[in-house]
This record gives C-alpha cells, structure tokens and sequence, in this order.
C-alpha cells in the first residue's frame, strides 16, 4: 500500500522480438493499481534495456496487401484448434493482441489475470479514410477464474499513427 494510493507492483520481464521469435528484449515495469477504483486502469511505467527492432517495413507491406485486396478480410480461430497461425494472418493475431491488451489494462485488478487466447472473428471494415479498420471478437482467458470470455473489439490501425482502440 503506497500511502493510502494504491498497491505498487514491480515486475521484470522478457519481450519477445515481433520479427524474431528466438530474440528477446528484458525489461521492467512498475505498475500501480488505485485502491477503491474499479474505472480507471492501472498506471505503467515500462523501461526496454536493450533495442526494439523496427517493424516499420514489415508494417508497411501488410498495410498495402490490405488495402489492395478487393473483399475485406474476414478470418476465424487465430490460433486454430493446434495453435497455428497462419502467416498472412500473424499481422492480424498481433493486432488482436495490441486490441486485448487495451481491454485488459481497462478492465483488471490485482485478483485477474487475463490472457488473450484466440481471435474467435474478424472482420475488416471498409473506411473512407486510411486507416484500416478490423472488428475482433476475441477469447480472453482469465486465469485466475479459468473462465474465456468474448469481448468485441474495434480496432483501427495506420503504420504512422499506430493502433487505436475505438470501442469495446
């Protein structure tokens, strides 16, 4: 208990490198969670030792494959049932990952542990701007409980302006 605030968590962690699955980057994070607050998500304070690698081109490519495909995209089961994933659809699981991350941040407490453990659906919705835009429905375990359970996320996406949760 941090002077009546809230209980301050110090974790230290390894992050898996997004073009490099055998490569790993430490870091540690202090995580305060606000006593008495059910509304607002905990506050994070992350420091990478070492070096991220750039997705910037990787970004680009898949950003381009999307807006030149004729129908929007609309995938099931990432992971499938023996936790494959295809790789045109990586870009995807990701994306869902990011997308679940902002609802876990917004919606747990020091009792949970939530994991992302599939995208059930997706869809892409046709914009009129550049952005890309993917409708989840996403499993989350909670770890805690051992329930799943579905939460629809919206989720809009540009390689320059990054990820954008607009509901959920």
């Amino acid at each position: 208990d941090i002077d009546g605030v809230g209980h301050k968590y110090y974790l230290e962690l390894e992050l898996e490198d997004v073009l490099d699955k055998d490569r790993t980057v430490n870091c540690s994070a202090e995580v305060l969670y606000h006593l008495g607050s059910k509304t607002s998500a905990p506050d994070v304070q992350v420091t990478v030792q070492g070096e991220l690698r750039s997705t910037e081109e990787a970004d680009k490519e898949f950003y381009n494959w999307i807006r030149s495909l004729e129908k929007e995209l609309v995938a099931e089961n990432i992971p499938d049932s023996h936790g494959n994933i295809p790789p045109e659809l990586e870009p995807i699981h990701l994306l869902a990952w990011v997308a679940s991350g902002y609802v876990i941040w917004q919606n747990s407490t020091e009792n949970t542990k939530f994991h992302l453990a599939q995208v059930k659906h997706v869809k892409q919705v046709k914009r009129s701007d550049e952005d890309l835009q993917f409708d989840f429905l996403v499993l989350l375990h909670e770890m805690v409980s051992q329930e799943l359970l579905p939460w629809e996320v919206t989720l809009l996406w540009h390689p320059q302006h990054g990820a954008r949760v607009s509901q959920s």
